[in-house]
């Protein structure tokens, strides 16, 4: 059944009143928290809501940024209905690469690539404390607590220890320093875009997976994969999902043991991550028929989950006794000074500039998809259901978000915190209609947030 053009208006202007709200409550969150922060000093960042400052300026990455975001959104909608499937998928990757790197590039090569990951509070600070890794992992929660020697840095204490061992790893392969660091970040980071394109096309259809291509890769969220250690959680956290929706859907019951292998370093990536489970619970009920004929399905993704647990506590690190007390390290720090009443609120605000007003529109969409269960809403061709199946997907993630929201943990720093589930908000904007007009939309404001401003990771 095809909407009636009445109809399609009227669609049209709920997707644009949708994206005018998120718009005034990210312009209710810089006023607000500018008043705030001159009045208090308690949010700690110089430009509320973002962990970032005024900088307008331009780089050697300014042009190819420019030149890649035109070539998307002039052809991106129409290259990634005409490609072949392994086509889209490769030339997803290099233009979300290409993205990314411009996008980063804008501040140069030291601030924007090779630095990020070498400030105080960040990995490659402690390589040297991990020469030992054994017993550097024994002694791991003895330092996360802020007061006695040797306490670890923020971000070192803030995450388990698979996070910092990556960045051991990538030194002992030779691959010192922060530009390799930052490079591969960015590299993996952009992957997860393919991930998406894999998951949505295993449990919708690939009409919808080729419709959201261009969101997923055009997607202001880029200025924080160039380059955040969060980009690279991203990717790992996406194809644990991907593997496990390839596994449900009949591809390989080999897929589940290696997304749960995945999770399982997720959780040890990230604490926060966790939460992911839930989009692994939106990717298990579209396929519980086959789950219930296949019971390896739900038990190898639970088996591989335990591997990174087991070994990690074999090592003689606690995940639970740790994150007890990064919960005190986080109050002992400006977590326990940013006011709750406003980040509950303003992390959303964050949450809207790193996945843009597109996806704001596409979120109502997936709420009067689910709403009505009207699988016929956008007359998109593909299987009963898939629209549906994809806003369950979105909605799952949504959920996770509100919920480390609600936490209290991810006080400020979502833009780069929130990655993870932000990407999976993305493929919404496979519901919209005019999809060069909001990828322009998406494209700009991701130009302005870098180019205005000079962002903290």
């Amino acid at each position: 059944m095809r909407l009636r053009p009445r109809g399609r208006t009227a669609d049209l202007y709920a997707d644009l009143y949708a994206a005018l709200a998120a718009v005034l409550l990210v312009l209710t969150a810089v006023l607000v928290g500018r008043r705030v922060q001159d009045a208090h000093r308690s949010l700690f960042v110089h430009w509320p809501p973002l962990f970032a400052d005024w900088d307008p300026h331009t780089g050697p990455g300014t042009p190819a940024a420019v030149l890649v975001a035109f070539a998307a959104v002039l052809y991106g909608p129409a290259l990634a209905l005409r490609l072949p499937w392994r086509g889209l998928l490769a030339v997803s990757w290099a233009v979300a690469l290409a993205w990314t790197w411009s996008l980063a590039l804008v501040d140069g090569w030291q601030r924007g690539v090779a630095g990020r990951l070498t400030t105080r509070n960040e990995y490659l600070t402690v390589i040297g404390r991990f020469d030992d890794i054994p017993a550097a992992l024994r002694e791991f929660t003895r330092h996360i607590v802020a007061g006695p020697p040797g306490a670890w840095p923020a971000h070192i204490a803030g995450h388990p220890p698979a996070a910092t061992l990556t960045f051991v790893l990538l030194d002992r392969a030779g691959l010192r320093g922060g530009g390799w660091a930052g490079a591969w970040c960015i590299t993996v980071g952009a992957t997860a875009c393919v991930a998406a394109l894999v998951t949505v096309r295993a449990l919708a259809d690939e009409r919808l997976a080729r419709r959201a291509a261009p969101f997923l890769v055009l997607a202001p969220a880029a200025v924080w994969v160039g380059a955040s250690a969060d980009g690279y959680f991203m990717a790992v956290a996406a194809w644990s999902v991907a593997l496990l929706a390839l596994a449900v859907t009949g591809r390989s019951v080999g897929w589940a043991a290696l997304s749960g292998l995945l999770f399982g370093l997720t959780c040890y990536l990230s604490y926060g991550l966790t939460l992911f489970a839930l989009i692994g619970a939106a990717v298990l009920v579209p396929g519980r028929h086959r789950v219930r004929e296949r019971p390896l399905i739900a038990v190898l993704p639970a088996a591989g989950a335990a591997v990174v647990p087991v070994l990690f506590t074999l090592a003689g690190f606690d995940w639970w006794e740790a994150y007890r007390l990064l919960v005190t390290r986080y109050n002992q720090g400006v977590g326990g000074i940013r006011p709750y009443g406003y980040w509950v609120w303003a992390n959303l605000a964050c949450t809207v500039l790193i996945t843009g007003v597109a996806t704001a529109a596409g979120l109502r969409r997936t709420g009067a998809l689910l709403v009505r269960r009207r699988h016929d809403v956008l007359s998109l061709p593909g299987r009963p259901g898939a629209a549906a199946r994809l806003a369950l997907l979105v909605s799952a993630a949504l959920l996770a978000l509100l919920c480390a929201d609600l936490s209290g943990m991810s006080k400020a720093e979502t833009e780069r915190i929130w990655l993870p589930f932000a990407l999976w908000l993305l493929p919404s904007g496979a519901l919209l209609s005019h999809p060069r007009a909001w990828l322009t939309a998406q494209a700009v404001l991701a130009l302005l947030l870098n180019h205005l401003l000079l962002t903290g990771w």
